[in-house]
């Protein structure tokens, strides 16, 4: 087992760093409390290759692997979760999802666009009552004689204000559940999509785009369609081990975040005649964060090296992001409590760490879920008698 990194990966993760150092951290505290999605942003992020890294060179991208896209998203998550997640869907749920299930004549059309940040990706899958299950979703699809009609309503579509692109998941059948589920890719100036923007103030990741997508009539060529009518649920759950496998990796970018301050901390704040680091408890809990830390990256770097053999990596993916979600939750609580008052305020960025890590939790499938997708494949399915 070679834990070492390659030079390439090595170059992607200094890319990204200096990118997350110099862009987005600057402008991050800013959109945090003003609620702004930051377009000056993402188009340094195509500028500088960020929003096509993994996509092949022929369609415009860098050719990275598995892993690199990882540490990229590690590096944006220590600075902002919001970039990092819209990151993540533009490149995880979308691009890669054309990558996987496209045509050649599809991947030709949009992948060259995402690639550079032309054009931006959001993924509509969620509605009111379709989330964690998928099957549910009441979106129908209905064919016509030029293509399909869409009529429907998404919510919590990141990206879905600003997209160029969006990906929507319709059913042509509510009666087969996830067999009638199919992917519609609507492009720039499809009629009949309304967008708005979600109801009241979200807890963390406020510099993202929520939007709600109403459908009325959305009208999808024949060549709108990803992958086989009926095959969309497939289509859907490959994606999603792609956005998990980033959003495993941005908590532990903000895990590492949120030890660096306590860190630095512990070794300047003095009381009762010494550094708060040379106390006991809190060394205790700087070890925990630490080890939890190493062990978050491990499982990510694991999943990202079965994708990268060829294998099937469900398991890992949610493994990952299960463990790596819920250590960034306990890092950044305990850096709030640890830097006291600095912590509590937008001063430093814990604060906004610790907001943000309750999102990570919830967002591509809540940790409970995890839970039963990694039982599940645990158990396998029950043998016939």
């Amino acid at each position: 087992m070679d834990l070492s990194l390659t030079p390439a990966q090595e170059e992607v993760r200094a890319l990204a760093r200096r990118v997350a150092l110099e862009v987005v951290a600057p402008a991050a505290r800013r959109a945090d409390e003003q609620c702004r999605f930051d377009r000056e942003v993402v188009r340094a992020l195509g500028r500088e290759g960020l929003l096509g890294g993994p996509l092949p060179r022929e369609h415009g991208g860098g050719g990275w692997d598995d892993l690199s896209f990882a540490l990229c998203c590690e590096e944006l998550g220590a600075v902002d979760a919001s970039v990092r997640g819209l990151v993540c869907v533009h490149v995880g749920l979308v691009a890669r999802c054309v990558l996987d299930h496209g045509t050649p004549e599809q991947r030709a059309r949009w992948l060259p666009r995402l690639a550079t940040g032309a054009w931006l990706g959001a993924y509509a899958l969620t509605e009111e009552g379709a989330g964690s299950d998928a099957a549910a979703i009441a979106t129908t699809a209905r064919e016509t004689p030029d293509g399909w009609v869409l009529d429907g309503e998404k919510v919590w579509i990141t990206n879905g204000s600003v997209a160029d692109l969006v990906l929507v998941y319709a059913t042509v059948d509510p009666s087969k559940r996830h067999e009638g589920i199919t992917a519609f890719v609507l492009e720039p100036g499809t009629g009949g999509l309304e967008r708005r923007p979600m109801e009241g103030v979200p807890l963390g990741h406020r510099g993202a785009d929520h939007a709600r997508l109403l459908l009325r009539g959305a009208k999808v060529p024949k060549g709108g369609v990803l992958g086989p009518v009926g095959g969309g649920f497939k289509v859907a759950m490959g994606a999603l081990d792609h956005g998990r496998l980033g959003v495993a990796a941005g908590a532990v970018g903000l895990h590492r975040a949120c030890l660096e301050a306590v860190v630095e901390f512990a070794r300047t704040r003095r009381q009762f005649g010494k550094r708060i680091g040379d106390f006991q408890m809190v060394q205790e809990r700087i070890a925990d964060m630490a080890v939890d830390l190493e062990a978050a990256r491990l499982l990510v770097w694991r999943a990202a090296l079965a994708r990268m053999e060829g294998r099937r990596n469900t398991a890992e993916v949610a493994a990952a992001k299960l463990f790596a979600t819920e250590a960034a939750l306990r890092a950044s609580s305990e850096s709030v409590l640890l830097l006291g008052s600095r912590g509590y305020s937008s001063e430093r960025p814990v604060e906004r760490h610790h907001r943000d890590a309750q999102g990570l939790r919830i967002y591509e499938g809540t940790s409970l879920v995890q839970r039963i997708i990694l039982a599940r494949e645990i158990l396998g399915k029950e043998a016939e008698r």
